[in-house]
Parts: structure tokens; sequence; C-alpha cells
């Protein structure tokens, strides 16, 4: 029996019926679903249930490993390699997709339901043109074409396109994937996938990585297409501000399980699973500075569920009734379910959030710069990417580097670090010019400045421990160094960062990616260097673990004095973490200044529309009660 079928017997829960006097056409219909790790008896999903109408756009957000992407590979009928389906149903336009066929499926995918990944650049064929890419779409379902009455391959393509945004790209057809911006490969996955008008879409993590106004615009796009389809949507994220913005109604995810369904306005404005209410909390804020709260502890494996509630041991008000056995859904008002035995807690207003301490408005003197840079100018080959840059990072201060993709960032973080070597101007650290290349300078200047990449995953030696990654900088800057002393830094750092001694001997693939993110801030660390160069280390990271990351720099800033370059397009993010910005846009330095001038009174063009698409949270009357700042 489904989980949701934990009240009454004779019905499926209020959020999966529509409303009495509502017409609705019922497109997924999932009840029971359970996935498992093939050939064993353990869960990876349990009992998840939910349906989605036409016209309707769903939700599915959680944490990393919570569930989300495999429930969604369930609507095409597919499980990832070593899993598989142990039971219930997953029916889509009346489709059975567990028990279906593999010629079924082949008609199915992409005709009746169709699947937009989270890196376009990878789902897109680098060898073949945008166009052939396109067509190919409709040759291989000429059923769904005929039946669907769209006519001309080349026509139905050139349609797609002016739907997607993308009928004035010049080229567009005859440019291959790697010529097109992350926004713009993401708009063809999106007309791919809407080519034969499907009856159901989902979109696993469209727009993570992705700056604001790029985001923006596939949100948009999203949004019109389905309305214009009446396409049955399930939109997975780990980025509550941008799904609330977006969908109707919202199923959350935790350990495998659902933990909270209902509309999205009450399950952000009333949150009653104490999971939810915490994710909520990690959110950042654009529009004030806060102490953004992570979530302690890490969620069960699998093979190591607790007996009753999943979230109990990660929970500040779980009593020894909620480890007892399966928690049952409590049935709220307005189709709002959540599994929980403490909502005669859950029910009271969250306390007022922290304002951030000790974040000072204004930016650091220039004669106290410990980094500045001016007139840099950088180019690839003979197109130039920075021009006339000026930019200054005070003593015990973080500025924050914001704009679109391609606006620079990056290519400025390099040149500072010695990466890029083929800019021109001057670059001054502690007073000192730097030379162009890293290999060209001090061991000094080198242990000074560290950088920290974005990806954790690529940045870590996978063969190397996580002692050996962090001690490696220690090795090399200070060779002389005994042992013991080593041994000990290691320790010390790992500990700031919140690792325990276990750390030392794992591997990176055994680590989270929030993990893995502290390590490398750890490598970082361990040298002692007076400022840090950040660059996106939060951009694939969930809420709560981006909290976490976040507070633990500031945290280690005060602690160690030290000063902060973080690059970031996630706007909401700077208030949180930084007392000066810098916009970039086009290579170029729009406005700088301190954050609370900038972000409330901006004054260039390009920032005021920088600010106007930064998704905010719904913040109605219940949602003032339950997240008052």
């Amino acid at each position: 029996m489904s989980a949701l079928g934990a009240g009454p017997p004779e019905a499926r829960p209020p959020e999966a019926r529509p409303p009495e006097g509502a017409v609705r056409h019922v497109m997924v219909d999932v009840d029971g679903l359970r996935v498992r790790l093939a050939g064993s008896p353990v869960d990876v999903v349990e009992d998840v249930s939910f349906r989605v109408c036409a016209g309707e756009l769903m939700g599915l957000v959680g944490e990393s490993g919570s569930g989300k992407t495999t429930v969604a590979l369930a609507l095409l009928g597919h499980t990832r390699r070593g899993l598989e389906v142990a039971g219930g149903t997953v029916l889509v336009g009346g489709t059975d997709m567990v028990t279906a066929g593999k010629q079924q499926l082949r008609r199915l995918r992409g005709a009746e339901v169709a699947y937009v990944p989270q890196d376009p650049a990878s789902a897109l064929n680098p060898a073949l043109r945008i166009g052939t890419q396109l067509i190919e779409v409709l040759r291989a379902h000429p059923e769904a074409v005929a039946a669907k009455g769209l006519g001309d391959a080349r026509a139905r393509v050139a349609q797609t396109l002016e739907e997607a945004g993308l009928a004035g790209v010049p080229g567009l057809l005859k440019a291959y994937p790697h010529q097109l911006s992350g926004g713009q490969q993401q708009r063809v996955a999106l007309a791919m996938a809407f080519a034969l008008r499907p009856s159901v879409i989902v979109l696993d993590e469209p727009t993570t990585g992705l700056d604001v106004t790029t985001q923006r615009r596939v949100l948009d796009t999203v949004r019109s297409l389905c309305q214009a389809y009446g396409v049955a949507a399930v939109f997975v994220s780990h980025d509550l501000a941008v799904v609330g913005g977006l969908v109707n109604r919202l199923t959350v995810l935790y350990a495998g399980r659902v933990v909270e369904q209902g509309p999205t306005s009450l399950v952000f404005g009333a949150p009653a699973h104490p999971y939810t209410r915490k994710l909520l909390r990690a959110v950042p804020s654009p529009e004030r500075s806060e102490v953004l709260e992570g979530i302690d502890g890490q969620p069960p494996h699998p093979t190591r569920r607790p007996r009753g509630c999943e979230f109990a041991p990660r929970c500040p008000i779980s009593m020894p009734a909620c480890s007892d056995g399966p928690v049952p859904f409590v049935y709220l008002p307005g189709e709002h379910l959540v599994r929980c035995l403490r909502t005669e807690l859950t029910a009271r207003a969250l306390p007022e959030a922290n304002r951030a301490p000790g974040l000072s408005t204004q930016p650091g003197a220039a004669h106290d710069a410990l980094l500045s840079a001016s007139r840099l100018s950088a180019r690839y080959g003979p197109t130039e990417v920075l021009s006339e840059v000026e930019l200054s990072v005070g003593s015990n201060e973080c500025v924050a580097v914001v704009g679109e993709s391609g606006s620079g960032k990056t290519t400025l973080a390099r040149c500072l670090v010695g990466l890029h070597t083929s800019w021109s101007g001057e670059v001054r650290f502690g007073g000192e010019v730097l030379a162009k290349a890293a290999y060209r300078r001090s061991r000094r200047e080198l242990q000074a400045m560290q950088f920290i990449f974005q990806n954790p995953y690529t940045s870590l030696n996978p063969r190397t421990t996580i002692g050996g990654i962090v001690e490696m900088p220690l090795l090399h800057f200070f060779p002389t160094l005994a042992r013991s002393e080593r041994e000990e830094r290691v320790s010390q750092v790992l500990q700031d960062v919140a690792l325990g001694p276990d750390f030392w001997s794992r591997y990176p693939d055994q680590l989270s990616g929030g993990e893995r993110q502290r390590v490398a801030i750890a490598r970082a660390l361990v040298v002692s260097p007076d400022l840090l160069v950040c660059d996106e280390i939060t951009s694939s990271l969930d809420v709560s673990v981006q909290a976490t990351i976040v507070e633990l720099l500031r945290r280690l800033q005060a602690e160690r004095h030290l000063s902060l370059l973080f690059i970031t397009h996630n706007l909401a993010l700077v208030r949180s973490i930084a007392q000066s910005v810098v916009v970039l846009s086009k290579g170029r330095v729009v406005e700088s200044g301190p954050v609370v001038k900038v972000f409330e009174q901006p004054e260039d063009p390009y920032t005021v529309r920088l600010m106007e698409d930064v998704p905010k949270l719904p913040r109605g009357e219940p949602a003032a009660r339950f997240l008052a700042t």
C-alpha cells in the first residue's frame, strides 16, 4: 500500500485529487513507486506518489541524494545502472511506464513524454549541427508527426525555435553546440523536448549553473510552452527560489520518501515539515543580509535508514516516537499533507531570521588594499574579454564579482592568480607588482593567494586520500616542515572546515559534493593564505550545503583575518557574505561599491536588470508569518 494511502483507505490524498467542481485531466499518476538497488532489498526510493494534471507544473525538490532524479527518470520508464523498479505504478497518459515494453517506450519517449537534462552541453551531440539534431527528433517519430498534424519538419523546427525564443539567433541551425552560450544550449534542449508537443515533460535541474538573466529566459520559455500546449510538467530542482516562482504544486523528498506535498503557496508560506522549514531558512535573500542556516548532519544512506522518520537524527524537535516506526501523513487544510508527528510544533511561526553580524557596508580603502588591479585588459587570441577593469580588495574584506555568463568573471580571477597570462595592466598584491604568469611569481606570492575551483568533483585527485590532498600544498610551500607538524596542520584545518579525523583516509568518491568542496577549501587554507579567490564554488550545491559553505567562509574569514574575492552569478548570496560588489558586463565594470548601495540603489541599467531577474521566494501573508525577517 502506498505511503500516501496512510490516510482514509477509500481515498487518495487530497493533493492528488482535483478540487471539487474543477475538471482536470490527469496526465501523470505515480502511486507507491519503489526503486531499489538491483538484486538487493534496499530501497532507494520508497512509496512515492503524486499526480500532475494537464497544464500543471509540479516541483520535485530536496537535497542531492533525495531521489529526485530517480523519480523523474521513472516517468520515462528508465532507471540508472544498478537500480530497478521494485513496485508501484507510473502512469503517463494512461500507460504504465514500469511494465511497458522496449518498443512501446521508444514510441512514447519524445512523442508523449520528453526529458530536459541538467547539462545541455552533454545532452547535445557535439558533432552534429543544431538544425540536424532538431530535425532528427521529428524524423524519429513519423507516426507522432502525422497524428498531431505537425506538417513539414523544417517548418515545425522554425516554429519551435520561435517559441523557445531562438528565432533571432543568426546562423543557429548551422551552428554546433559549442558555438552557443549555456542559455542558448538549454533553450535548444527545450525546443527539442517540445518539438513533438508531448503531453508530459520532465525537467531535471535545467537552470543549474546559469546566471540569473539566462535563468529567467529559460524559465519564461518553460512557462510559456507549458501554458501554450497544456503540458503536465515535473520540474526537478534544489533551488527553492527558482521553483517557487514557477510551479503550482510541490513535492518535497527526503531520503527517497515524500515528506511534504501541497500547493506552492502553502508549502512555502506555511511549511509543516521540519526539513522543509530548514531548506527554506537556507535560501539566501537579495533583499537583506542574513546568517544562512545549513542543516547539521547528512541524509541517511539507503542501507542505514532509521526505523521511523528518516529526518529524525537531524531534526531539532524529534522525540522518541519519531524513531519507533513508520510515520503516517497528516492531512492539513488546503490539500496540504506532511509526514510528521510534531505538527503541533511546526504549526508555530519560525523565529525571526538572524541578520548577519559584522558585515561592513564600506569597501576597503585604496591605500589598505591587499589586492588591486588597474587597467586590466585580457584577451583570448584576438578577442578582448576584459577591458580596463579596476578592482580593489582590502584586508579582511570580501569583494563579490557578479555578472552574466560570459561577462569575464572567471577570466578576471584566472588573470589575478596567474593562470591566464594574455593580459595587460597592473596587478598589485601586498603593494608589490605581480608577474603575469604564476610560474614567474615568488613562492611567497603563490602561497599567500589561493584559488578554489568551481567544480569539487574535478578539482580533487581521485587516487589520493583526503589527507594526502590537503597535505600536498605543505610539501610544496614548506618542504622543511617535519612530518608531525604537517599532520598536525592537516588535522587542524580539517577540523576548521568541519571534517572529522576519519576523513583523513577517505577518497574523494566517498564524499558528497559539499564535503568535497570543504576539502578544496581546506587545501587552500592549510598554507595560511592572506587571500582566497573563490570561483563559483557554490554553483552546483544544494541550498543547505551552500548555506553551510558560506557560513564556514564567514567564520574562517573572521578567525583567520582572510580577504575573499568571491566570484558568483548568485546575486542573492552576495548579501550574506560580501561587503563590496563589482558588476561586470561584457568584460567591463559597469558598477561597483558597497553591496547595500549597489543592490538597493543600482544606477546602471544592467545592474537594475540583474536585480529584477533574481528569483525570490514567494513571501505572501503566510510566508511573512512563517519566514519573518
